[in-house]
């Protein structure tokens, strides 16, 4: 274990907690960021991640019936990473929770914010259609300086926001993609 490691829970244990009935932020948990690590990365070089889950699910909170969505995410970390095995069990956890679309990417931004303090972070949830319309929505976070406090890119600042959503439009559609 790293220095300063906190104890991992999920990873190479056999009684990992699997929940499904509501999200569950406990079940996150971080490892340091080798890219600050200054001795195992000499060069200096930035680091930024790309998670993409083909198969995250969660309910309607109204007709309680099933939404599927591929959830991507990427940011750059400042000292910690997610551990992968802990995001899966939380991103399950979603599973049986009544929640729109738009509310379950901004929920999964803001717990990974508050769980790692990346500099920034973008989270797309690709939900297949309902009623032939697909909710692609794009939460963005990024770290502010304004006398300590976040600064959130405001509702219309189309420089950040709008060439996240031209992207989206030239995305592939799952099928293709695996």
């Amino acid at each position: 274990m790293t220095e300063g490691q906190e104890p991992l829970r999920a990873l190479g244990r056999a009684g990992a907690t699997y929940a499904y009935e509501e999200p569950r932020p406990d079940l996150l948990e971080r490892i340091p960021n080798p890219a600050s690590d200054a001795a195992a990365n000499p060069a200096g070089a930035a680091l930024a991640l790309r998670i993409d889950v083909p198969e995250f699910t969660c309910l309607c909170p109204i007709t309680a019936q099933p939404d599927w969505a591929r959830i991507v995410i990427r940011y750059q970390p400042d000292a910690w990473c997610v551990e992968s095995k802990a995001l899966k069990l939380y991103l399950g956890s979603f599973r049986n929770a009544g929640i729109f679309h738009e509310g379950a990417v901004t929920r999964i931004c803001n717990e990974l914010v508050a769980l790692l303090d990346p500099h920034w972070m973008v989270v797309e949830g690709r939900f297949t259609p309902r009623g032939g319309i697909p909710f692609w929505p794009v939460a963005v976070y990024r770290r502010g300086q304004s006398a300590g406090r976040t600064v959130f890119p405001p509702a219309g600042d189309f420089e950040t926001l709008g060439p996240l959503t031209e992207r989206l439009d030239r995305a592939r559609p799952r099928e293709e993609s695996i």
